[in-house]
């Protein structure tokens, strides 16, 4: 590109939290801690999910695609931030960036169509219990699971590309942990009006679209659980979708904080924040909130370790 004030960059300088050093080494710790945690509690819903014939049910194949893609959206993104969080040292090549935006906003637009499918499956088990082997067919699961991941990833290309057309400024430094769209945007030296009106749509079509699908299968399912008269079934029933109700708040609020607030809502330290909750700290609950409410998941894994012979 042309031009003296700006350029195609070598790398990016994540400035994260190197305001506060004392706050990244206890980052560091903290999130290394519930790094592991993750990929032992998403590894474990995928083996135990996979190897227990009695699981091989809708709800644990989508639960399975839900860890595995926990697994890679947390892997490509906490090794890099701990590594700048050892020392003053806080670059990632420019390959690195464009890598790390595509793959971290293809699976958490991903994640998103998956958690709506989900909320269609606790729709027709509650709603639709004497239809639901046939309505949730092995073929079916399969092309929801294909809709969701080709879905998120034709989002990311079309954002990606869009960002590193931009131009941007000499300093390449980028107020975030991570290669984010938000933070990328802000250093770009040229109109971005056109970019964050897309981004907005992309925002209404990955994020509010499908919350308001999940709330209406919510809506339908607690009409159905109402008319229940026995309380161990409505508890049952609730039972069922609990954990997905869970996970959706927790990954929607944060998603909407980031994407949808307006600018001065928060300050840039609170974005992170909010930022590093949804990267990091809701990955690692999803098998806790899943397993914990799980009697049937808790069997299985017994059952696994051989502590459990009936």
């Amino acid at each position: 590109m042309k031009g003296t004030n700006f350029s195609t960059p070598a790398g990016f300088i994540l400035l994260g939290f190197s305001d506060q050093p004392q706050l990244e080494m206890v980052l560091l710790l903290v999130i290394s801690i519930i790094y592991i945690l993750t990929l032992m509690g998403n590894t474990a819903i995928i083996l135990v999910s996979y190897l227990n014939p009695k699981l091989h049910t809708p709800m644990y194949f989508f639960l399975s695609n839900l860890s595995f893609l926990d697994l890679c959206f947390t892997t490509c993104i906490v090794p890099q931030m701990l590594w700048n969080f050892r020392g003053p040292e806080k670059t990632i090549s420019y390959t690195g960036c464009v890598i790390q935006l595509y793959v971290a906003l293809g699976l958490g637009s991903t994640e998103c169509v998956l958690l709506t499918v989900m909320a269609y499956d606790r729709f027709n088990a509650v709603c639709r219990p004497l239809h639901y082997g046939v309505i949730m067919h092995p073929k079916l699961l399969q092309q929801l699971a294909a809709l969701a991941w080709i879905g998120g990833f034709v989002e990311s290309t079309i954002q990606t590309i869009l960002v590193f057309q931009l131009p941007l400024c000499s300093h390449h430094k980028v107020d975030d942990f991570m290669c984010e769209e938000p933070a990328l945007i802000k250093i770009a030296c040229a109109n971005t009006t056109f970019l964050e009106s897309e981004l907005t749509i992309a925002s209404v079509l990955y994020v509010v679209i499908p919350l308001g699908l999940i709330l209406v299968s919510y809506g339908c399912i607690v009409r159905s659980v109402l008319r229940i008269k026995s309380v161990e079934g409505r508890r049952k029933a609730f039972g069922t979708c609990g954990s997905h109700l869970i996970v959706v708040v927790l990954f929607f609020g944060t998603v909407i904080s980031v994407y949808i607030q307006p600018k001065s809502k928060y300050t840039q330290n609170h974005s992170k924040f909010i930022t590093l909750f949804y990267t990091v700290v809701t990955p690692s609950l999803n098998p806790l909130i899943y397993t914990l409410r799980n009697k049937e998941f808790k069997w299985a894994l017994r059952r696994l370790l051989g502590r459990d012979s009936s």
